[in-house]
Formats: structure tokens, sequence, C-alpha cells
């Protein structure tokens, strides 16, 4: 899977980086990633702008922009949701600077060669799954989006 072409490099360095842990280096990983999760924006703070992602058990906000050719995602997610707020961070981080197209690429079950699968209750499993989904309907919208 760490070699499939339709994951950006960063995000294989990535799953790379889970797929040589134990399951609790993969946690630890995971709880490193929700620390490294950037603040908001200024602008954003409010969340104005922002969608909820309502398949996650924890409030999860999520606004993608296109910035010169590359799509930067920004999340808010509570510290009280690491595990989800690794994730998020990872993402944000994995496909920072891609365009559209590659997020869109992305398999939907990539998190499968991290191990997350064996880490992750099925609820937490469909709310990972779902931050994707709207991460990818937002690049498919500013994709399509008039210039």
């Amino acid at each position: 899977m760490s070699a499939n072409p339709a994951i950006p490099a960063r995000l294989r360095e990535i799953i790379e980086e889970f797929q040589t842990g134990d399951r609790n280096e993969k946690l630890e990983l995971m709880l490193d990633y929700a620390d490294r999760l950037p603040p908001l924006p200024e602008r954003l703070r409010d969340r104005a702008g922002m969608e909820q992602v309502h398949e996650c058990m924890s409030p999860v906000f999520l606004r993608s922009e296109l910035v010169d050719g590359g799509l930067v995602f920004h999340f808010d997610v509570p510290a009280e949701a690491p595990t989800t707020r690794g994730y998020a961070a990872l993402l944000a981080d994995g496909l920072r600077g891609t365009s559209p197209q590659e997020v869109l690429a992305v398999p939907w079950d990539f998190f499968h060669a991290m191990g997350l699968h064996q880490l992750l209750s099925p609820q937490r499993l469909n709310g990972i799954t779902a931050i994707l989904a709207y991460m990818k309907r937002q690049a498919l919208q500013l994709m399509q989006a008039p210039a």
C-alpha cells in the first residue's frame, strides 16, 4: 500500500511511520500528531466558513482552501478527542499542498496500511472515513469553482 502512486509522497511517509510501530507506538504517534495540529488562523476562530463533520463523535470542523494550486486544510478538533485530532493532523500534513485531483485519488481505506483499523473502534473508523470524505468533497468543490 505504501508504494501506491495514488497516495501523495508525504502521506506515504506518514503511513510508513505508522507501519514500523507496534500498537503502543502507533497510539503514541497518533497523540504526537494530535499535538501538532496547527491552531486555526484568526479569521476562522469563530468557525465561519467551516463545515462540521457530523459523522464524527467529536466535534470536527474543516475548511479547505486552494493556495497557489495546492490545498491547505484547517481543522478544529478538541484536545479531548486525541485520536480524531491526530488523524485530522496527519491528513492535513500528509495532503498539504496537493492538488484537488490528488486528494480525490487517495484510497478510502489507506488507514488500513497504517494499522489504524486494529486500534480504533468501528465508530471512530466511520468518523475518520467521513473526515476524508469531507476533504474530498471540498477539494472537488474547489476544483470546480470558477477562477
